[in-house]
């Protein structure tokens, strides 16, 4: 058994999950990260310890100092943890539109939470631009207080998914891997994984290894504009969806030159009775971003065909969602299935 030292340690090496209701409908070997087994819950631990690590290597993160971002909640609570393992305080911004369950995790962990309302991204107070504002603020009265980490646009994030997560999936694979699929917030994970995996298949196929590319399909959830910037081109955003974390309206910095092949709208119609039924029948609890991934990864399983290898990522726990995922009355209301099994735990 391993043993880490320090939380940081703690972070990445999360095994593969055989997802087998997903793998048995479409005659692939559909397979997730579970980066819910992650210290802080979500895969954002690892975007977290990347933007760290990378600014205390360049100096840009003193002893002392206080992390400030703007987040949905899963980086933030990544932040805040490592802050504590490493003694920085953490102010975090998100939009007051997030699940109870996150803000109240943020807090409990230790970060000063700041609520805004939910503002289009080119509102000046929209929530990463307020967390850029009040670091600037703070670092005009005390020069090197604080930090803004800046998920969306710093580079860290893609590079820490490209160097590890990405690496990870590889090896954890054999490299029998024949598509990798995801849904794009900040765009770190699916860029970062994207380019390990192609760039470790064309290695392959150099050493005549391997035949084929592995192809990169993004997942994306109603509302956002980011497969539709895919599929014609332009970034544009069509209906609407409960999940949170994912989804943009612009191009982010992590997100530009993302290898991804194809790119599919999700409608939560598809992808809450994914998360249901992988609760009710495997065991797994996992989150709103998460249903969306499982989703795409059976169409692009569907779309490559039967005999090939998909992965995804599981990438945060159903726990942080409890009052839509398991509201039958909030799940109706957005004309959502709701099976059988939760109206008798949670009757009207």
């Amino acid at each position: 058994m391993a043993t880490y030292p320090t939380l940081s340690a703690g972070i990445g090496h999360t095994p593969l999950l055989r997802l087998r209701q997903a793998s048995e409908a479409t005659g692939c070997e559909i397979l997730a990260k579970a980066e819910f087994l992650n210290p802080g819950g979500s895969v954002k631990d690892r975007t977290a310890l990347g933007l760290v690590d990378d600014a205390e290597a360049r100096g840009l993160l003193r002893p002392g100092a206080t992390v400030v971002e703007g987040t949905a909640g899963n980086t933030g609570i990544g932040l805040s943890l490592l802050g504590n393992s490493r003694g920085y305080r953490s102010l975090i911004v998100m939009p007051d539109t997030q699940s109870r369950e996150k803000i109240d995790a943020l807090r409990a962990a230790g970060a000063e939470v700041k609520l805004v309302p939910a503002a289009p991204w080119t509102d000046p107070n929209h929530y990463a631009a307020t967390a850029r504002r009040l670091a600037d603020e703070m670092n005009a009265r005390h020069p090197g207080s604080a930090w803004f980490a800046n998920q969306f646009d710093n580079l860290a994030n893609r590079q820490w998914h490209e160097d590890h997560t990405g690496a990870e999936i590889w090896e954890q694979t054999a490299g029998k891997i024949d598509g990798f699929v995801c849904a794009s917030g900040t765009g770190g994970t699916i860029a970062g994984v994207g380019r390990a995996l192609k760039a470790r298949a064309l290695e392959a196929r150099d050493r005549a290894a391997r035949s084929t590319d592995v192809v990169v399909a993004l997942a994306d959830p109603a509302g956002s504009a980011l497969a539709n910037y895919v599929t014609t081109g332009e970034a544009k955003a069509e209906g609407s969806s409960i999940t949170e974390g994912i989804g943009n309206a612009r191009l982010t910095a992590n997100f530009l030159d993302a290898p991804i092949d194809v790119a599919w709208s999700i409608p939560d119609t598809e992808s809450i009775p994914e998360i249901h039924r992988l609760l009710r029948h495997e065991g797994y609890g996992v989150g709103l971003s998460s249903g969306v991934n499982i989703a795409g990864a059976i169409r692009l399983a569907r779309h490559l065909g039967p005999g090939h290898t998909v992965v995804t990522v599981l990438c945060d726990s159903a726990m942080r969602y409890q009052a839509k995922l398991f509201n039958p009355a909030f799940l109706r209301e957005k004309g959502i299935e709701v099976p059988t099994w939760l109206d008798a735990a949670f009757p009207g």
